[in-house]
């Protein structure tokens, strides 16, 4: 306890008591206990929390990099090397932690590709800082040299980017770059039929006037069984339902769909009621009346020309019998997701209401099926050719469902690589060539730079190695010793082509190991893990609400 006049008032982390002769006196709570983080401890405090974070992706950078197992609160469990996809479910609770996250996820949000990359990148710009910070330069002198670097490395980018042709006949160039995308994830050893499978989905959808892509049409599904390379490309949608009968036909073609999102029963009032049955004729009289409003119903769906019924809600098994009798296919509690790319892809209507539904807002659809999996009775519906939009999904197949859902968030990353060169065809070459390349680059900037900002530039550049270097230490190969030989290679033959040899093929150029990385992509990295950077580094003061004295 302290005097009074000692303390300046803070009443949410005082109390007041008086002693037995009546003199106030103030009580801090936990006063040894909390501190606030000024200055140089603030920045070095906030680079350690962000670098922690970056190390532990680190070890999952590259073809040879590890998996991380995740386990939630639940008791789910998660395999994955996406970085994005550790960082969030890692539950990070550091506050300049939290940052990285984040910019995990806006590479994801924006490329697709690249997230353990970027958090690899901030992570070392960060530990050049602090040695920096430790030499006496300013934090704002390093975040100007950091820009001016970024803006050399990313001039150096363009100067080295290749321009790529293809067209929707030939996309082998394509091809070769999701490859490296999914060299690196689980499904590496059969990484060319996923290209190709992703390259024809997104070639399948895009607009190539426009040079864009709706990813919207593009469906990644899967189910647990059969094998890897038992995955499909299907040109239509996959449906995870079945006919609400188990007699109705299995396959209908030259389907006429209804998109229904109105149920098949009687209407209901909105307000309480009460209906009394004394008799046996109002009994019957009441079931006549509900068996006319199952009649009426389905009656309307034939009279607009409708072979197949999409519903998103249930019906009974009375109305499920009708549907069968009438030889009227049906299928039941349809997601409302899987109900709009249905009209999406087959160019029907959604319809609220039966007395609404007419021919012109039928989808239509060349052929549905109903397949079925294995020895158990898992059964989707496969709905192909349809006449609208190019709407394709792919369907994967693995050993288990972590599998499957790993398979699934590389697809996705691949397909987002094909999306990006679409809108721009220019490619950078991978293995670590390209930061060696901008490395190299910064440096001889940096001679020209009179003042303080040419160590934060030389910081910067030596910031770069640190991809090759994880990536020669993860292969199991000598990382200083391969640094050194092929930045030594890359000065002297002034080939920007030479990376690191991670799959030991027996040559560093990386145009005949044909490894590609988008060049936006690449950039986008650069620019989103200096501008973290530099936030981090402007930050002096750590203050938490409601805890300071």
């Amino acid at each position: 306890a302290l005097p009074a006049a000692c303390l300046p008032p803070c009443p949410s982390s005082m109390s007041l008591v008086f002693d037995e002769f009546g003199r106030p006196y103030i009580l801090v709570k936990d006063q040894n206990t909390r501190s606030r983080l000024k200055g140089l401890d603030a920045q070095k405090a906030n680079i350690k929390g962000a670098t922690a974070v970056a190390r532990i992706l680190r070890s999952s950078l590259g073809p040879k990099g590890m998996d991380k197992m995740l386990q939630s609160p639940d008791g789910d469990v998660t395999i994955t090397n996406d970085g994005a996809t550790i960082l969030e479910q890692m539950e990070v609770t550091h506050q300049i932690g939290k940052l990285l996250v984040e910019l995990s996820k806006s590479q994801d949000m924006e490329i697709g590709d690249g997230t353990t990359g970027v958090v690899v990148m901030a992570g070392s710009l960060l530990e050049q800082a602090e040695t920096l910070l430790d030499k006496g330069i300013h934090p704002s002198r390093i975040a100007e040299g950091y820009d001016i670097a970024s803006k050399v490395a990313c001039e150096h980018l363009d100067k080295i980017a290749k321009d790529y042709d293809w067209t929707s006949q030939n996309f082998e160039n394509l091809v070769q770059t999701c490859m490296t995308t999914l060299n690196s994830k689980i499904v590496g050893r059969c990484k060319r039929q996923m290209a190709e499978i992703c390259v024809q989905a997104v070639v399948a959808v895009a607009d190539l006037k426009r040079k864009d892509v709706n990813l919207d049409l593009i469906k990644v599904d899967g189910k647990v069984g059969g094998k890897l390379e038992d995955t499909t490309l299907v040109h239509g949608l996959v449906i995870d339902k079945e006919f609400s009968h188990p007699q109705m036909p299995k396959r209908i073609d030259d389907a006429r769909i209804a998109i229904l999102t109105c149920p098949f029963e009687p209407p209901k009032p909105k307000t309480k009621h009460k209906l009394d049955i004394d008799t046996v004729e109002k009994y019957e009289s009441l079931q006549k009346a509900e068996r006319k409003y199952f009649d009426d119903m389905v009656q309307q769906c034939l009279d607009s020309g409708a072979n197949l019924v999409m519903c998103q809600w249930g019906f009974d098994d009375e109305a499920n019998h009708l549907l069968y009798h009438r030889k009227l296919p049906a299928v039941r509690w349809v997601g409302g997701v899987e109900l709009e790319l249905l009209a999406i892809a087959t160019g029907g209507r959604i319809v609220p209401r039966f007395q609404e539904l007419t021919p012109d807002k039928l989808g239509k659809a060349s052929a549905v099926k109903e397949v079925a999996f294995g020895t158990t009775k898992d059964r989707c519906l496969v709905v192909e050719g349809c006449g609208e939009t190019k709407s394709v999904t792919i369907f994967v197949r693995g050993g288990n469902r972590m599998m499957v859902d790993e398979t699934k968030r590389s697809l996705h990353d691949a397909i987002c690589v094909a999306r990006n060169l679409i809108r721009d065809s220019h490619i950078v070459y991978g293995g670590g060539a390209a930061e060696i390349g901008m490395a190299i680059a910064v440096e001889n900037a940096a001679d020209s730079v009179h003042s303080v900002e040419q160590y934060a530039m030389r910081g910067f550049a030596e910031a770069l190695d640190a991809v090759p270097i994880a990536l020669a230490e993860n292969s199991g190969l000598s990382p200083i010793e391969c640094l050194t030989e092929v930045k030594s290679r890359q000065i002297k033959e002034q080939n920007p082509y030479l990376g690191i040899d991670c799959n030991e093929v027996g040559t560093n150029d990386m145009r005949e190991q044909n490894v590609f990385e988008t060049l936006v992509g690449k950039k986008q990295q650069i620019m989103l893990a200096t501008s973290v950077v530099k936030m981090i580094l402007k930050v002096d003061d750590v203050i938490t609400s409601g805890e300071y004295e």
